[in-house]
């Protein structure tokens, strides 16, 4: 069983940073996909960066590209997302997910091929 912890949501001022972290438990056989995805009010989840385990390839939504960077700690199974540069319109619950995948990641349009989701952790961008 796998299990996904978020931390590190809180409240900043536009123009601020904040890291979050996904802690995961567990195994995924072979080589996996940890994705970040927010739930902002009124809106769909939108899939925000993905990273494959296998190789450190990352991807991006557009409208965090640039000012979000993904990346992991294999030996810690710690997925991070430093987000700088942020908006009002980042507020919103951030979900990890994490599949198993081969050879990348699924699109990030596409949050119902993902397997495991952590309960999430809440940001909040005042202007």
């Amino acid at each position: 069983q796998v299990q996904l912890v978020e931390s590190g949501g809180g409240s900043v001022e536009a123009g601020g940073s904040l890291i979050l972290a996904c802690t995961a438990s567990g195994f995924i056989d072979g080589t996996a996909c940890m994705s970040w995805f927010r739930q902002s009010p009124g809106k769909k989840r939108e899939g925000l960066a993905s990273i494959w385990t296998g190789g450190g390839t990352t991807y991006y939504g557009d409208s965090v590209e640039g000012r979000f960077t993904a990346s992991q700690d294999n030996v810690k199974n710690t997925l991070f997302l430093q987000m700088d540069s942020l908006k009002p319109e980042d507020t919103g619950m951030y979900y990890c997910a994490a599949t198993s995948y081969i050879g990348g990641c699924p699109a990030l349009e596409t949050p119902d091929a993902y397997d495991y989701w952590g309960k999430g952790t809440l940001v909040t961008i005042s202007s």
